[in-house]
């Protein structure tokens, strides 16, 4: 069992998410902490000028509003936003943070991503730490 469990979670539509937070609830020590991340991507900056200037704000305001149901059950989880390139934003949040295990759900990758998504194969690679990977 992991006392400090990482779940990056999407936004897609073509990832298990629920899958992904019952494997965490398994591998959940009994007063563990699971930790649900999403990474907002930054936008190229040309496009700051059609953007609102308060669309980071609501980007994040909206992701949290998604993953919310995702604490429903659960008195050891919360919910952390943070912006950046995905995979490093994983690796980096798992390191800083002392996850002992990384729980994330890979799309059906494509010829280009051969076995996993290219997210999740860079965190494969490159985590510090356990990482189980839903398909």
């Amino acid at each position: 069992m992991y006392p400090n469990i990482l779940v990056p979670i999407s936004l897609d539509d073509d990832r298990d998410t629920a899958r992904s937070v019952d494997v965490a609830r398994a591998l959940n020590s009994d007063d563990g902490q699971i930790t649900f991340l999403h990474v907002v991507e930054h936008l190229p900056q040309y496009t700051n000028n059609f953007l609102p200037i308060d669309h980071l704000e609501r980007v994040k305001a909206v992701a949290s509003e998604k993953l919310t149901p995702l604490l429903n059950g659960l008195t050891n989880a919360r919910i952390e936003i943070v912006e950046g390139h995905a995979g490093r934003g994983i690796i980096d949040y798992a390191a800083s943070n002392g996850a002992e295990c990384i729980v994330i759900a890979s799309h059906q990758p494509g010829l280009q991503d051969y076995l996993l998504g290219s997210t999740a194969a860079r965190v494969v690679r490159h985590a510090h730490c356990a990482v189980h990977v839903i398909r």
